[in-house]
């Protein structure tokens, strides 16, 4: 995905880092992207057998949704999208004015500690971002 080599380009060495230490933070996190508004995938930390460009598709789909939905019935901004199924969660948190952070985690995991791990990522890379 990074056509210029991490080495040379530190602000996508910081983004990778942030991703890798989310999803190595715990078992139940079993991969995290940061995404553009647009839905491009800007860099991800995930196993290869899953879909970078459908994970950023349905990202941006969500997250505008999710944009929609809170501001017409009055919900205030938009702090984070949870989609659970039997399986795991999606959980989506902006990063910045111009990227989300989508997580993809197991069902067992403990929701407040992953929020707590997302949210300080989410922080992190919106600083970068």
């Amino acid at each position: 995905m990074n056509a210029i080599p991490l080495q040379h380009n530190p602000r996508a060495a910081q983004i990778r880092q942030t991703l890798e230490d989310l999803t190595s933070s715990s078992a139940d996190i079993e991969a995290s992207a940061l995404i553009s508004i647009d839905g491009l995938l800007i860099d991800a930390a995930m196993p290869q057998s899953m879909d970078e460009d459908r994970i950023g598709a349905m990202s941006a789909a969500l997250l505008s949704l999710g944009e929609r939905t809170a501001r017409e019935l009055g919900r205030g901004r938009l702090e984070r999208v949870l989609v659970q199924g039997e399986d795991g969660y999606v959980i989506m948190t902006a990063a910045g004015e111009e990227a989300v952070l989508t997580v993809l985690t197991r069902a067992e995991v403990k929701l407040g500690l992953a929020f707590l791990d997302i949210k300080r990522a989410a922080q992190a890379l919106g600083r970068i971002v």
